[in-house]
Parts: C-alpha cells; sequence; structure tokens
C-alpha cells in the first residue's frame, strides 16, 4: 500500500512505498532537501512531520501504515 506524501510549503504530493528513503521521495519529486553528513549528527537534512516530530531525512524512510505524511520543509540559513 502506497503512501501518499505532501512536502509543504510548496504542496508537491508524490506517492511512495513504505520503506523507501525520505531523500529519495524528495528526489523523485523535486523537491530539494539539504544535507550534510548523511548519517543524521549535523541536523542539515531535518524535517518535520504533521504530528510535530523533527527527523533527519537522510536516515529516516516512509512508515508503514499511513495513507498520508506531510513533511514541512524549512531552511536553516547557516546550511
Amino acid at each position: 500500500m502506497s503512501v501518499s506524501i505532501e512536502f509543504l510549503p510548496d504542496e508537491i504530493i508524490i506517492e511512495a512505498e513504505p520503506g523507501e528513503p525520505i531523500l529519495k521521495v524528495a528526489q523523485r519529486a523535486g523537491v530539494c532537501i539539504p544535507t550534510g553528513c548523511l548519517m543524521g549528527s549535523c541536523h542539515a537534512c531535518e524535517v518535520e512531520l504533521d504530528d510535530g516530530e523533527a527527523i533527519c531525512a537522510c536516515i529516516s524512510s516512509v512508515p508503514a501504515g499511513r495513507s498520508h505524511l506531510t513533511i514541512n520543509l524549512y531552511s536553516d540559513p547557516t546550511w
């Protein structure tokens, strides 16, 4: 069962499979999530999920058991 991912603030929606890396989903959607270390240490790729949880997109994947997920992108001027 695929998951509908909505990237805010641009309201870009794409279908993804559970377990698919969030960075790859964003790339397929044409959404740029800045990266740094690609190991979750630097937090350059931090995004916020619809429940308010902040995650590092580089080490996170699309969760199973959901039909929709909203990912809020925010920019950090230091990156």
